[in-house]
């Protein structure tokens, strides 16, 4: 038997750098995605964070929409969409719309995580209504009526019933996946009939136990007939390994300072991050986060996913291109983002579809 090829997606974070303008990063992501495409790419999702000093990707919708202006055939979506955070019929007239810009690749993937911190909660709860997270699958059940072509039926206590669309006349839906890193998402898409992704570029464990709990406990679904999931990844990829390793350093700082509570910072260059060393503390997250990462050249980083993919029985790798910038480079560019994607679609050749 031979080893079917391996299809490459990317997950964007819209990371901002030191001196960066928001309309810079984003810009630099619009080159980004329309390159991917190039390259062959299969989908492009962008995450949901809120309040970060690093991080644009603040409402995947309006990023989508811009996203799919500048391509023809990726599939755009969210990775993902923070269900808490919004209402479930906000969610479905958006995606519904978008659905209706780019007819058949549009993709919702949907995550249970605030995606922010407390207050920012709080905030999102003033501005408009948001979900009660623990009636979550519910919402999820609510979206996927919405945004089909039948609409849902609402049906109230005196007997009658009303149909609510997301879009009057819709001629298709986007593909919902349900995203997480513990065991309850995993466990909700296999008895929805829903595709899932763990997220392994930021839980870094987990990994097997989600997997074969969405495997084994997968209920076939008038939408799909068996499990289908990817996996996602951080990576780094350079013409040389030092080089690699060097755009990796300032992902690597932001990680550390996310995960021992230090103030967060826009994205340092590699020299800022070179000249600034951490404590031991901070170098032992680094080490470890590292240790996760798939960061060297083309090739390597190449031969190490495909050998990832194949040991978890996936044919779909999305990465995270996380690589830093130097001093110098411009602003409006994501050079080493760029780079990481071309060089890795340089060896496997990406299959689109």
């Amino acid at each position: 038997m031979t080893t079917p090829p391996l299809a490459l997606s990317v997950l964007d974070l819209i990371p901002v750098r030191a001196g960066q303008s928001s309309a810079q990063a984003v810009s630099a992501s619009l080159d980004l995605v329309a390159r991917a495409e190039e390259l062959g790419y299969r989908r492009y999702w962008f995450a949901e964070h809120h309040n970060m000093p690093a991080v644009a990707s603040t409402t995947p919708p309006v990023l989508i929409a811009a996203a799919a202006g500048r391509t023809s055939r990726i599939r755009v979506g969210s990775g993902g969409v923070m269900l808490p955070n919004h209402s479930p019929l906000v969610v479905a007239e958006q995606f519904a719309a978008l659905e209706a810009v780019a007819p058949g690749r549009v993709d919702l993937g949907i995550g249970r995580a605030p995606g922010s911190d407390p207050v920012i909660t709080q905030l999102l709860f003033r501005s408009g209504t948001t979900s009660d997270v623990d009636r979550f699958p519910e919402h999820i059940r609510d979206i996927l009526a919405l945004t089909s072509p039948e609409g849902a039926t609402v049906r109230f206590s005196s007997g009658g019933e009303y149909t609510v669309h997301a879009t009057p006349a819709a001629s298709g839906s986007p593909e919902v996946w349900l995203l997480g890193s513990s065991d309850y998402s995993a466990s909700l898409a296999a008895a929805l009939g829903l595709p899932y992704v763990f997220a392994n570029h930021f839980a870094g464990h987990g990994l097997e136990r989600a997997l074969d709990l969405y495997r084994t406990g997968f209920q076939p679904s008038e939408t799909l007939a068996a499990p289908r999931t990817f996996l996602t990844v951080n990576a780094v990829a350079a013409p040389t390994a030092e080089e690699a390793e060097a755009r990796a350093l300032p992902q690597l700082r932001m990680m550390a300072r996310l995960r021992s509570n230090m103030p967060l910072v826009p994205l340092e260059t590699v020299e800022q991050a070179r000249a600034l060393p951490f404590d031991a503390m901070a170098e032992s997250l680094m080490s470890q986060t590292r240790a996760t990462w798939f960061v060297g050249t083309g090739d390597s980083v190449a031969a190490e996913l495909t050998a990832f993919a194949a040991r978890h029985g996936v044919d779909e790798i999305m990465l995270s291109p996380i690589a830093g910038a130097f001093d110098g480079e411009p602003l409006d560019a994501a050079d080493g983002r760029v780079q990481t994607l071309s060089q890795v679609a340089g060896v496997l050749v990406p299959v689109a579809a």
